[in-house]
């Protein structure tokens, strides 16, 4: 069950990203799916590192928070997936 709840995840949160990203970014159902995994990697270990201080793998969990932290994180992935392809939208 977690397995699907992760991905339920990552597919909102990749699309609300996506949506909310100024410019145009490529990619289909899955990539959206990635997008958003990555989202909800990046946006639990920032939260992870500001509320303990510490550096430590987690994820956000699929609530609402959790889905604020992925959409998040999901930014901040697409923008440095642009700073590393070199694309300017």
């Amino acid at each position: 069950m977690n397995f699907i709840a992760w991905i339920i995840l990552g597919l909102i949160a990749g699309a609300i990203a996506k949506a909310i990203y100024p410019g145009r970014q490529g990619g289909g159902i899955v990539s959206t799916m990635i997008l958003g995994l990555i989202g909800a990697v990046i946006g639990g270990i920032i939260v992870t590192l500001l509320e303990t201080g510490r550096l430590q793998f987690t994820t956000a969990a699929l609530s609402i928070p959790g889905l604020i932290v992925a959409i998040i994180g999901a930014i901040i992935a697409i923008f440095l997936w642009g700073l590393f392809t070199g694309r300017t939208n």
